[in-house]
This record gives C-alpha cells, sequence and structure tokens, in this order.
C-alpha cells in the first residue's frame, strides 16, 4: 500500500518533444526591436521564471536562474536540455536572446575555474550576446510544467503526491501490462528503447518517477509500494534490486527524460511575454 493520496495533476500536451518552433499570440503592449519582433525585458523574463518556479526552495547543485548575461531585450528564446557550445551556437543561429537549459554552465562539484570547455561554450554566448537561464531540481519538481509531472501525464499516470522531493508518483489510469507500459515509455522519449529490468507485478498498477540521474531512488520506490520506476540513467545494482524487491525499473536516458520541462517553461514564458521560442535537441545517448 503506498503511502500518498492527493488530487490529480493535469498538464497541457507538448506537441512536438524532438524539437519544433513555435510562437506566441502577439502581446501588442510589448515594445519592438529593430527586426520588428515583439521584445521582453530579459530580467522580467528571469523575475517571472524564478518565481514561477519557486527556485529559493531547492537546495541547488548549482545556481539556478540567470548564470549568464547577455542582451537586456529579448525577441526569442530557444531552449535544450544540457549547456553545451552545440546548443549555443545553434541558438545564436536561429536568433536566440535567451538560451534556458536544464543543466547548466556552473556546478558546485566542478573546478571553480575556466577551461577551454567553459571557455568556448561562455565565448560562443558572449559573441552572440546570448543570455543563460538554468534550471535543474525546481524544473524537475514542479507540479505543473516540471519534468515529472509532464512524463506522468503523457505515460497516463495520475499523480497522487511528490516523490523523493522533486518526482511524482501516482496510479496508472488504465492499468497495463510492463510491454505496454515500456511502449508508452519509448513513445514519450521519442522512440529510444529503454532499459528494461522487468520484475514487478503483471498488471502495472502504480508508477514513481524521476527524471535524469536518479536511479538511486528505485529502493524507495519498491518500499513505497510502487509497481514500476521510471528514471533516466540506471545504475549496475538496480536490476538485482529490481529482482529482489519486485519491482519494474526502467531507465529511459537522461537527456530523453528530461526534455518535456525546458519545452513548457520556454512556452510559459513566451506565452507570458509574446515572444518566439524554439526547442533545440542535441543528440545525447545517455
Amino acid at each position: 500500500m503506498r503511502r500518498c493520496r492527493g488530487a490529480e495533476i493535469r498538464t497541457p500536451d507538448l506537441s512536438d518533444p524532438n524539437g519544433a518552433r513555435y510562437q506566441a499570440a502577439p502581446h501588442p503592449e510589448r515594445g519592438k526591436g529593430s527586426d520588428n519582433r515583439l521584445v521582453a525585458s530579459r530580467d522580467e523574463i528571469v523575475a517571472f521564471a524564478n518565481e514561477l518556479l519557486d527556485v529559493q526552495s531547492f537546495p541547488e547543485y548549482g545556481t539556478p536562474g540567470l548564470q549568464v548575461v547577455g542582451a537586456d531585450e529579448v525577441g526569442k528564446l530557444a531552449c535544450g536540455v544540457s549547456s553545451s557550445k552545440e546548443l549555443f551556437e545553434r541558438a545564436s543561429a536561429a536568433g536566440a536572446e535567451l538560451v534556458i537549459v536544464h543543466h547548466g554552465m556552473f556546478w558546485r562539484n566542478e573546478p571553480v575555474w575556466i577551461d577551454r570547455r567553459q571557455r568556448g561554450r561562455l565565448e560562443t554566448l558572449f559573441a552572440a550576446d546570448i543570455s543563460l537561464l538554468a534550471y535543474h531540481l525546481a524544473l524537475d519538481a514542479h507540479p505543473e510544467i516540471g519534468n515529472n509531472a509532464l512524463l506522468a501525464d503523457a505515460l497516463g499516470v495520475e499523480v497522487e503526491c511528490p516523490f523523493a522531493e522533486v518526482g511524482q508518483g501516482g496510479v496508472l489510469r488504465e492499468g497495463a501490462g510492463i510491454n505496454d507500459v515500456v511502449e508508452r515509455i519509448r513513445e514519450v522519449a521519442g522512440g529510444r528503447a529503454p532499459l528494461v529490468c522487468p520484475y514487478g507485478p503483471e498488471r502495472i498498477e502504480s508508477a514513481a518517477i524521476c527524471s535524469g540521474g536518479a536511479a538511486r531512488e528505485l529502493i524507495r520506490a519498491a518500499h513505497e509500494g510502487y509497481d514500476l520506476y521510471l528514471t533516466g540513467e540506471p545504475s549496475e545494482p538496480a536490476l538485482q534490486t529490481a529482482r529482489e524487491l519486485g519491482i519494474h525499473f526502467v531507465a529511459a536516458g537522461h537527456d530523453a527524460t528530461e526534455r518535456l520541462g525546458v519545452q513548457a517553461l520556454s512556452r510559459r514564458l513566451a506565452e507570458q511575454f509574446g515572444l518566439e521560442w524554439e526547442f533545440i535537441p542535441v543528440a545525447n545517448p545517455v
């Protein structure tokens, strides 16, 4: 028996998890840039996003919010899962003034000096006058536009309560066998076949979800009575843990399970400020 009960959280669909361009309805009150696009203040966008995601509530591995300062005015947002020179180059080519990522450039467990990798990324951002905005745990945890809430909704899981601080747990709207659930996960993950350790019950009625690198929470999911646990990356003990605790373990990819949140946030910001936005997928098998 699981330990939580609560209200269902429903979220809107995202039309294309693998990359698309979108334009929100125009906001007549917004100014226009030199190319006649509607523009908004970078600082207003940052303040709105910080409040929306309640960033102060999450102790972070890296500084949330604005990490690199670029243009004061923004006409187009670009988003991707992780900071990289490739992402920033493609955002520049797309005409974006602000890039939103889930995995930012600066982490407390990395060296605090600018190596060749960081220098190349910063040079790309500076040359294009692009700002970088990063949200990690806060974007995992958000009950509407967070990675885990969106995964749950896409997989037909009615959320009952948070799981493992930033994840979500709940019941399937329609119980199903492992093959059917894995096929749903594959579709949500952009066609990528997930790694599966199928040791749970024949009929899956409940699932816990924690995107990215959270294989360590498999034991908690089993102890809390879930039939299936979904994360991004596997860990070596997962197979035997799943077998011995009688739970299905599915790892669908770190990148693949964290594409929805940045898109939902970008769309929300674009709608709020009347801006264009674009998701830029960077190939990553992890």
